[in-house]
């Protein structure tokens, strides 16, 4: 499913939408966990899901619920999207929801820090689940923010190397590389230039080039976006001048960023059929678990590899990490039956069989680490890469930040500045763009 990449299409938007959550009052005297979950209830559900095998997929996790919980039922809406979920969670009242679901993890900090759901700590507590064993190491970091974990992940998106296998025969390449170096020397090997263009690129380096943001190319290198103090470590942690170095390096090698801005120009939809790497126009691809399927719908004209990205030469013994990312879900502040609502939350988000079922039918990474290696898993044979980089305990994500987003909007911004030429001092830029993130985040305070 295109979930994360709908995900990562608007979340950078979203994540201003938020802006006034963080000074609403957003509870109300009589919401609390104080209501009777063994008594007949009914809780209201909002989710973003809106293709008709999601919106399926989601009555069929619902079905199962309220099966185990003949008392408890949900009402659903879908297609929500954290604009109007925002809104409702400030609002309050008997139209709002009890549960949200979410794709935007950016928004985490905000939710968790404006009150607008509740710490879920003392849920987990209060049911004897322990979070650290029961979801994967970066899923429990991209659901809380300063202590509290205001949300909890309900499946999950992992990135990887997709690759053109016959183009790699072709060229000598045995397997998929593993360091940045080798993926360099194979990018350079499978671009084939025609004119002032090209046949085929080994890979599109640009951070336009759909997945290629800069927290993806980062987060193989495991850096530390905030100190302990909360201020923006890119100037100081070398990990990301390493990676800023190693994609403007790609840029220049494969033959410039205006020459690649303009091949780039030409090339198919990202989420169309004509895709440049299901054309065979791109021989790899850096991209979600949700690529597969489509790239094997498209029945291109060459065999599909799979294969984790590659790691810094000084850190090949953590090859296999990857970037993770996930839907979320919580409970509304404002709800009057938070009992109930957990009972909901506990089930779809750490019942194996529920998150197994639900994994299958969205074709996304289950989030747990039980669902992660359940029998029950019904996938390609290589769709396993995505499940052990999500198990990955080396596997890294993007923090929750006061105000969202915004400081992976400054980075990106910058990335596209330092690709293109307009800004050349690399040290400097990243002195300033952490100043920038400093500023932003002291005003949203």
């Amino acid at each position: 499913m295109p979930e994360a990449s709908r995900k990562a299409a608007y979340a950078l938007a979203v994540s201003a939408s938020l802006a006034l959550l963080a000074t609403a009052c957003t509870g109300q005297s009589d919401s609390g966990a104080n209501d009777d979950a063994s008594k007949d209830t009914t809780i209201t559900f909002w989710h973003a899901w809106s293709a008709p095998n999601e919106v399926k997929a989601v009555k069929s996790l619902i079905a199962g619920f309220e099966e185990a919980h003949p008392d408890i039922h949900v009402d659903v809406v879908g297609n929500m999207t954290d604009d109007k979920i925002n809104q409702a969670l400030r609002a309050g009242g008997g139209k709002a929801p009890d549960v949200i679901s979410s794709f935007t993890t950016n928004n985490v900090g905000k939710f968790c820090s404006s009150g607008a759901l509740v710490d879920l700590n003392p849920f987990f507590k209060k049911s004897g689940i322990d979070p650290e064993k029961t979801f994967p190491k970066a899923m429990n970091e991209y659901t809380r923010f300063d202590g509290n974990r205001c949300t909890v992940p309900l499946l999950g998106d992992a990135y990887g190397l997709y690759y053109n296998k016959t183009a790699f025969a072709k060229a000598g390449i045995k397997s998929p590389p593993k360091t940045w170096t080798e993926f360099e020397a194979d990018a350079k090997k499978l671009t084939i230039p025609d004119g002032n263009g090209y046949q085929r690129l080994g890979f599109m380096p640009d951070y336009h080039g759909w997945e290629s943001t800069t927290e993806h190319y980062f987060a193989q290198f495991s850096p530390t976006y905030f100190d302990a103090s909360g201020k923006s470590n890119l100037a100081k942690d070398p990990a990301f001048e390493k990676g800023f170095t190693l994609q403007k390096r790609l840029v220049d090698e494969l033959g410039g960023f205006r020459k690649l801005e303009k091949f780039r120009a030409t090339l198919g939809d990202e989420w169309g059929p004509k895709h440049p790497f299901h054309t065979g126009q791109v021989a790899m691809q850096l991209d979600g678990e949700w690529r597969l399927g489509m790239a094997v719908d498209a029945r291109p004209a060459f065999e599909i590899g799979v294969a984790p990205l590659p790691v810094p030469d000084d850190q090949v013994s953590q090859y296999g990490k990857g970037y993770i990312t996930g839907t979320i879900a919580g409970i509304a502040a404002t709800s009057h039956k938070q009992n109930a609502a957990w009972e909901f939350v506990k089930y779809v988000t750490t019942d194996t069989d529920a998150v197994v079922g639900f994994a299958n039918d969205i074709h996304n990474v289950p989030s747990t680490l039980a669902a992660l290696k359940s029998p029950k898993l019904k996938y390609d044979p290589r769709f396993k890469t995505f499940l052990d980089i999500a198990a990955d305990p080396e596997s890294t994500t993007t923090p929750a930040s006061l105000n969202g987003g915004q400081y992976l909007v400054t980075i990106q911004q910058f990335g596209y500045d330092y690709e293109s030429g307009k800004v050349t001092d690399l040290k400097a830029g990243l002195r300033k763009t952490a100043a920038q993130i400093d500023t932003d985040i002291a005003q949203a305070k």
